[in-house]
């Protein structure tokens, strides 16, 4: 499993160009046919614009950009170049437009197209989808409170608690981060408690607003 960027929501945005309406949409998808669903429900809800150009880019290496209908090369790949710079992956990206009545050239379209996928993006955030490590703590009832606290200082969260003869804490942590949460537990309870780990979970972390 790895770290990597991803949107942080789904969100749109809106870009006038001489006349013309540029519809941005940003999805977070986890794989090609969750792409092409989005793309599919945004075509359905403009149903009366003219182009419907999208593009997008998974983590297992699926990459497509599609100019539907507008000159090749001025939308699917310059949008596609918005999520390449960011290094955003798991996206989907529509552009929708209504044609205003005045031409804006190559150039003209590859600006705008690249302009609203930016402001789409944007608007939705990137995340970091990072790798969390499940864990098991097993401890007396006495230790419960510390072991909640070590777990809280390295950013780890409690997810479900289990009260018998000994406590069993379930949590998650940032896989990073366990290492030392196993130092400290192992200090504090001299070597009779540590985290047992279960599995492991992506979970997002938002980076940039």
């Amino acid at each position: 499993m790895e770290e990597y960027l991803i949107p942080a929501a789904h969100a749109e945005a809106e870009l006038i160009e001489k006349k013309s309406r540029f519809i941005g949409a940003v999805y977070p998808v986890e794989s090609e046919q969750e792409a092409r669903a989005c793309i599919e429900a945004v075509k359905k809800k403009h149903y009366d614009a003219r182009h419907h150009c999208f593009c997008y880019r998974l983590a297992s290496g699926a990459v497509r950009a599609s100019d539907d209908g507008e000159p090749q090369g001025t939308a699917g790949q310059p949008m596609l170049a918005v999520f390449d710079r960011e290094n955003v992956q798991n996206v989907v990206c529509i552009v929708t437009r209504y044609f205003g009545g005045i031409l804006l050239g190559a150039g003209g379209l590859t600006r705008a197209y690249a302009k609203a996928a930016k402001m789409a993006l944007d608007a939705a955030g990137i995340a970091r989808r990072c790798v969390w490590d499940c864990v098991d703590i097993s401890c007396s009832y006495a230790f419960l409170e510390r072991a909640r606290l070590e777990l809280a200082a390295q950013d780890g969260e409690e997810l479900s608690t289990e009260f018998a003869a000994d406590v069993l804490l379930h949590g998650c942590i940032p896989q990073a981060k366990l290492e030392a949460l196993t130092v400290r537990l192992r200090e504090l309870s001299a070597g009779t408690v540590l985290p047992k780990m279960t599995g492991s979970i992506y979970r997002a972390e938002k980076v940039k607003k």
